[in-house]
């Protein structure tokens, strides 16, 4: 359980990294990412999934 939250805080500290370091260039991917389709979204939400999932079973 101690590996889930360490996960966790890890994906937290990444996902802060950008609004941190570039607040103009983080506002700018989100204006880019509104535009997008819903499709479009779940695609790469999907590919996200499958990276996850390929990296943890490589590590495992």
């Amino acid at each position: 359980m101690d590996t889930l939250w360490a996960a966790l805080a890890l994906v937290l500290v990444i996902e802060g990294l950008m609004p941190l370091l570039s607040p103009g260039g983080w506002r700018r991917m989100f204006a880019q990412i509104l535009a997008l389709t819903d499709g479009q979204i779940r695609f790469f939400g999907m590919c996200s999934v499958l990276l996850g999932l390929l990296l943890l079973a490589a590590l495992s």
